[in-house]
């Protein structure tokens, strides 16, 4: 997926803020989602809300106001109950590395109490993992 950098992403010195990468792996999550045929949207409405148990970022090179980045999403685990995504970005010109991170998610029924993730979700997951969507 493709996000280009907009001034209110950047600091004063036109750097992306450290903490909007978050936002981006959070973009990239969704549309990985919708890509294995699923909706978050829907996901929530029958029961399953996923909550960020953890997150990794290495800063590698600053992206800047005016560029675009691509982001590669795969799913590099999954339990019973979670999986976490590990997240590539790169300058969408040059392909020079910005960060690489990963969050890992666990499934919740909406009140917080921990549910075992869909046996569809589950294989669709491991599917677009194999795809390298």
């Amino acid at each position: 997926m493709e996000i280009r950098i907009y001034y209110e992403d950047t600091d004063c010195g036109g750097v992306v803020y450290y903490a909007n990468y978050l936002k981006y792996f959070e973009r990239a999550r969704t549309h990985y989602i919708e890509q294995c045929g699923f909706s978050v949207a829907g996901l929530m409405a029958e029961g399953t809300v996923f909550v960020v148990v953890r997150t990794e970022v290495d800063y590698r090179s600053p992206a800047r106001y005016g560029e675009t980045i691509l982001i590669e999403t795969v799913v590099s685990d999954i339990t019973p109950a979670s999986f976490t995504c590990s997240h590539v970005l790169r300058e969408k010109t040059s392909g020079r590395v910005v960060v690489e991170g990963s969050a890992r998610l666990a499934a919740t029924d909406g009140n917080g109490k921990v549910k075992r993730l869909d046996k569809g979700l589950v294989a669709a997951l491991q599917s677009g993992a194999t795809k390298g969507k």
